[in-house]
């Protein structure tokens, strides 16, 4: 329960062969030097690291890969996407034994739960873990929208300690604050609004593009934390034509592929995932062409 919920946390990709097998290898390698660019925490299996495309036992091979090379270094927490509750418990039980630090814990998978059914499931896996609990709240995409009033509900386990708040409504921010005060740690959840949501008072930023621009990412969370948003916002409208990528259906693609252009890891995901089209793949290259030929000397920040 002493994880440092503050900061820029990652949700990581699952690098895959050629072969479609996991490239353990190669996901080590990008999360070495994630933390080595300064990300304050990793996030594995989570949407962008493709969790439903990954069987049981792969699942728990990424996380274990991930805590050997992390290392205490910085926070490190996995996803926990299953379809059903009984089989979130069981993850959460093996994550907890592997070593994680905490759990970024989604509604049930394929069904679309309702709100009670939702509660019920996150009460059950926090009651079946010591790990911390971020729960990812993402109406948008799960059809679920753990409101004030069920949050209300899961403030009495006293493992579910952060929100991952990305019902794209800021003033959602304001709310919870507003009703728990410090009770949960908030984190923005959608990279597009994510200084907003800095200057609203969430404690940390869990972002896709990260993954493609760390040093920016971090320098924007700084900055915001210093109450410098004149300078984060340079950085910020710089950024911004990115990270709208993470807003859209085939987000991990275009992460991937973004990635790849950066030289940090494969464009591959799994089916029924399929590579952008080239057209797509255009509009990614146009983007980041734009960003690398006006890219902003961080040095100026005296970061």
């Amino acid at each position: 329960m002493s994880i440092n919920w503050k900061g820029v946390f990652p949700a990581v990709t699952t690098q895959f062969k050629a072969d479609d097998s996991l490239d353990l290898t190669a996901t080590q390698h990008m999360l070495d030097q994630l933390i080595g660019e300064g990300v304050h925490g990793i996030i594995v299996c989570g949407t962008v690291g493709e969790n439903c495309s990954l069987s049981g036992a792969e699942k728990l091979q990424v996380v274990a890969a991930a805590q050997e090379v992390v290392a205490g270094r910085v926070t490190l927490l996995s996803g926990a996407a299953e379809t059903t509750t009984a089989f979130a418990k069981d993850f959460a039980v093996q994550a907890e034994k592997i070593g994680v630090d905490g759990l970024m814990l989604l509604p049930g998978m394929v069904y679309r739960s309702t709100e009670r059914e939702a509660i019920h499931h996150f009460q059950q896996v926090a009651r079946h873990t010591a790990l911390p609990i971020m729960v990812y709240n993402n109406p948008v995409t799960y059809g679920v929208d753990l409101g004030l009033d069920s949050m209300e509900i899961l403030a009495a386990e006293k493992n579910i300690v952060a929100i991952k708040e990305s019902t794209t409504d800021t003033r959602r921010i304001t709310e919870l604050y507003t009703r728990f005060d410090d009770r949960f740690s908030v984190f923005c959840g959608v990279d597009d609004i994510a200084l907003e949501s800095l200057m609203l008072g969430v404690t940390g930023w869990i972002s896709g593009l990260t993954n493609v621009f760390p040093q920016e990412s971090v320098a924007i969370f700084k900055l915001a934390q210093q109450g410098r948003y004149k300078e984060a916002l340079e950085i910020w409208r710089w950024f911004l034509p990115l990270l709208r990528l993470d807003t859209i259906p085939t987000l991990v693609q275009c992460i991937k592929f973004a990635e790849q252009l950066a030289g940090r890891g494969s464009e591959r995901t799994r089916a029924p995932r399929l590579a952008l089209t080239n057209i797509e793949k255009a509009s990614v290259e146009k983007l980041y062409g734009e960003a690398m030929n006006s890219r902003i000397d961080l040095s100026k920040f005296g970061l």
